[in-house]
């Protein structure tokens, strides 16, 4: 399976990385030779140096083929031009492009791929650390319609089952970690001091 990631900055050469470790056929562009020392010396896939918005480039990566794009390069115009061509001239069935400036997100997304915004995630993240006493949201789905938190089991709470502790939330238990192991708990589960549970739900609920 051929994969491209566009941007061998940090974010590019980590993911370049942990592609090749899954065994994928991976190609590393970017238009400057020294992104390259990014990549960790164990990286074994090819490195193209050029302007990916050129159609010498786009041959070169083999775009015809790949089933894959990530468009991570510093520039959210550059990002949504190449998931654009990804999508639309070479129907890559999958592509996903870096967000840096949130008022972007919805323009990216309108080409039909994923995107994925580290300072809006980032804020979510540090709003959630400095305001929630107890619960802390862990992981942000869309726009932070759905998110995923976590909190401790206080003794206060000892012998509930999890359907009481959901009652009225809207959401759903997903995970619940007791001695380090986690497993995908029951409706009807009693929960117990320590353990750390993790819930689907909206910020209201």
């Amino acid at each position: 399976m051929h994969m491209i990631v566009v941007g061998c900055g940090r974010v590019g050469s980590q993911l370049a990385y942990r592609l090749f470790q899954r065994g994928l056929d991976v190609t590393a562009l970017d238009e400057d030779a020294r992104a390259f020392g990014n990549l960790p010396s164990e990286f074994r896939g090819r490195t193209v140096e050029g302007d990916v918005l050129t159609r010498e480039v786009l041959r070169r990566v083999r775009m015809e083929s790949a089933a894959g794009v990530a468009a991570v390069t510093s520039s959210d115009t550059v990002n949504a031009v190449v998931a654009l061509i990804a999508r639309r001239v070479y129907n890559v069935p999958r592509v996903v492009v870096r967000n840096y400036n949130p008022r972007f997100v919805a323009a990216q997304e309108a080409i039909g791929v994923e995107a994925v915004s580290s300072t809006r995630w980032g804020a979510q993240r540090m709003e959630g650390l400095l305001t929630e006493t107890g619960v802390h949201s862990v992981y942000s789905a869309g726009a932070g319609e759905v998110q995923v938190y976590e909190f401790v089991v206080p003794d206060r709470l000892a012998g509930k089952k999890l359907a009481e502790l959901m009652a009225g939330s809207g959401g759903a238990a997903v995970a619940l970690t007791r001695g380090g192991a986690a497993r995908v708990p029951a409706a009807d589960e009693t929960i117990e001091p320590g353990d750390v549970v993790h819930v689907g739900c909206t910020p209201q609920g």
